[in-house]
């Protein structure tokens, strides 16, 4: 069974490209984006942590 890790990542407007990209190439898996506070914007994202 897969076992998994999650972040959650404060996303900047003006760079969401750049910090998903970046995320990714680390193996996370954007699950879903949220309101966050301040009129910002919030991603969940996970990754099997390697486990079985």
């Amino acid at each position: 069974m897969t076992t998994w890790e999650y972040a959650t990542v404060p996303l900047i407007i003006h760079a969401t490209k750049q910090i998903l990209d970046q995320w990714g190439a680390d193996g996370w898996e954007l699950v879903q984006v949220v309101p966050g506070p301040n009129n910002g914007l919030v991603a969940y994202l996970k990754r099997p942590t390697g486990e079985k």
